[in-house]
């Protein structure tokens, strides 16, 4: 009798960087499954409450698309106060964003939800605050030239080139990149997943 294939893990996201994580601690996502919902900021919603509910929202398109598997979803929210710093292909928002958070500190939100074969879900909040030292004009110039601020929450990828405007940070590191590592896991673990394979 042939031996049941266990569970995909699909990852219902479309960010690169969210699937390369997930690789890097053993859990390749087996599908890639983008949930296209309306993610309009609505008035008065703080951008932890943003990101909690657009991730259940994903989750629950996410469940009714694909059951009787493992999914994992996250969104991730970059703050600056109260305002929501959202992902943009605009380079005039792009410069307003990184001319907003010069020489001052920004919190990121991410909201992790997870969901196992069983119809079984849990989720978690986590939040890292980062801080940029003063950029200027030239600088900014520059690094919207190269295009990495494109579909990026706050117009920066901390794991690439924007890494230069961090001056410190404090919380975990894979959140601001779009997905905390640990929180991840442990949300895993505790619904049930096996532990991740070791060897090559």
């Amino acid at each position: 009798m042939p031996s049941q294939r266990p569970p995909q893990l699909i990852l219902a996201s479309r960010s690169p960087a969210r699937a390369a994580l997930l690789e890097q601690i053993g859990r390749s996502p087996d599908v890639i499954a983008p949930q296209d919902i309306d993610e309009t900021v609505r008035p008065g919603e703080l951008p932890r409450q943003y990101a909690e509910r657009v991730a259940r929202e994903k989750m629950c398109a996410a469940g009714q698309r694909h059951p009787d598997t493992w999914i994992v979803v996250a969104d991730t929210v970059v703050a600056c106060g109260r305002r929501i710093l959202a992902a943009t292909e605009q380079v005039e928002t792009a410069r307003r964003h990184l001319q907003m958070l010069s020489g001052r500190a920004h919190r990121v939100w991410s909201a992790v939800c997870v969901r196992g074969p069983e119809e079984n879900e849990a989720g978690r909040l986590v939040c890292t605050r980062v801080r940029f030292r003063a950029l200027s004009a030239v600088e900014i110039e520059d690094y919207l030239m190269t295009g990495e601020w494109r579909n990026r929450a706050g117009s920066y990828a901390i794991q690439g080139r924007g890494a230069t405007f961090v001056r410190g940070i404090n919380g975990s590191f894979e959140n601001v990149v779009g997905l905390p590592l640990a929180e991840t896991e442990l949300l895993l673990r505790g619904l049930g997943m096996p532990r991740a394979p070791v060897g090559p």
